[in-house]
């Protein structure tokens, strides 16, 4: 069998992808991918469950309408985060409550969290972003003085951990992951939620299936046995749900992606160390500050370009770096409440000055890197653009 050229799938992939079109994807059963990749997450993760989806936007908007977010319901929220995490809080007719984040780890920062809290506010949702994993000490202090749920948007941090070792979506109720293209892990694109809770799994997968009354916490299984299936007098849906299902084709490649999932956190870990090595001394950029023992897993090497020293722009930087060879330097999304369609509808409450200037600030650097080699010249790249400013202390 020949192997397939891109570097990102050369574990199963394509064995997979084959035996799944072999068996016809078992039309309307469960499916045998869908059932070991949920079995094999679900293990790394230490969870009693875990729940496929089509994406990690419908897994947000599945978990929100599982713990009972509806109308005029508050969701607090990082303002620096894409826009998708503020979508699934409007999507169940809730209002994003946009919190502040920490200068120096770009993340939700606890002591604003802590203020906006209100009789209204249903959830906090933590978003691990660039790798990095929030302060969930305190946010877990918050959430038990409040009894309020936390959700963790793990979208960019598969295999993060935390203050204690545990690993990132595995402290709130629910996490989420995405498996969309630029991420760890990806199938194209796909997500999944992990969770402790019976009750929650089973409302998560109807949520996502559709409102199968056959579906549990452990499986997707939608058909039963033909004499039931057969009869006019059968019944098929209890709940209101929608079609987030991950298909057969994504959940092979998912499943084979999984399998080699510390191989490609290690790969981003490396890129991570090696950008941080060549940014010592520097005084344009300050890299992101990891919390604690915290473990980042870097979905990107994120930096703070420091403007005061007069000795270059943003712009002009980026363009040296990409001049002599760089992949790239990324700029951080716009705020949640400045992209357009949210200011024309007024989606959202809540000022963060803070995140406001970090956001211009911020340089995301490429951690996609198939070897050691490509990572060390990206490295390379990026000392002899701080040389070419003088950007040694």
């Amino acid at each position: 069998m020949k192997r397939i050229k891109s570097w990102r799938f050369q574990g199963n992939e394509l064995t997979y992808l084959k035996s799944a079109l072999n068996t016809g994807f078992k039309a309307g059963a469960d499916g045998a991918f869908t059932t070991r990749f949920e079995s094999l997450f679900s293990k790394k993760y230490h969870q009693d469950y875990a729940v496929a989806f089509n994406s990690g936007t419908t897994t947000l908007h599945a978990i929100l309408l599982a713990i009972g977010c509806k109308s005029n319901d508050e969701v607090l929220v990082p303002s620096l985060t894409p826009l998708m995490c503020g979508l699934a809080i409007h999507y169940t007719g809730g209002v994003p409550v946009y919190v502040d984040v920490d200068e120096d780890t770009f993340l939700m920062d606890p002591f604003d969290l802590e203020s906006k809290i209100t009789k209204k506010t249903k959830a906090i949702m933590a978003v691990h972003m660039y790798g990095a994993v929030c302060d969930m000490k305190e946010i877990m202090r918050i959430s038990k003085k409040y009894k309020i749920p936390v959700i963790e948007d793990c979208a960019q941090c598969h295999l993060g951990k935390g203050f204690d070792g545990r690993y990132a979506g595995t402290y709130g109720v629910a996490g989420s992951w995405s498996f969309e293209n630029s991420k760890h892990l990806t199938c194209g694109d796909g997500g999944i939620v992990t969770t402790n809770s019976a009750k929650l799994a089973i409302l998560i997968r109807k949520i996502g299936g559709l409102g199968f009354k056959t579906l549990t916490a452990k499986s997707g299984r939608v058909r039963t046995d033909r004499d039931k299936l057969q009869n006019p007098n059968w019944e098929r849906f209890d709940t209101i749900g929608f079609n987030f299902r991950m298909n057969q084709m994504a959940a092979a490649v998912a499943l084979a992606q999984v399998e080699r999932q510390e191989y490609f956190v290690k790969l981003r870990r490396l890129s991570g160390v090696k950008y941080t090595e060549a940014l010592r001394g520097s005084t344009l950029l300050q890299p992101q500050k990891i919390i604690g023992e915290n473990f980042n897993t870097f979905y990107t090497f994120s930096a703070k370009f420091l403007p005061g020293n007069g000795k270059v722009t943003w712009y002009e930087f980026r363009k040296k770096y990409m001049e002599l060879g760089g992949d790239g330097i990324y700029a951080a999304s716009k705020l949640l409440y400045q992209e357009p369609i949210f200011k024309q509808l007024n989606i959202g409450k809540g000022k963060t000055p803070k995140a406001e200037k970090i956001q211009k600030q911020l340089m995301n650097f490429t951690t996609n890197q198939s070897s050691i080699k490509e990572i060390k010249k990206q490295c390379e790249i990026l000392i002899a653009t701080r040389k070419y400013f003088n950007d040694f202390s």
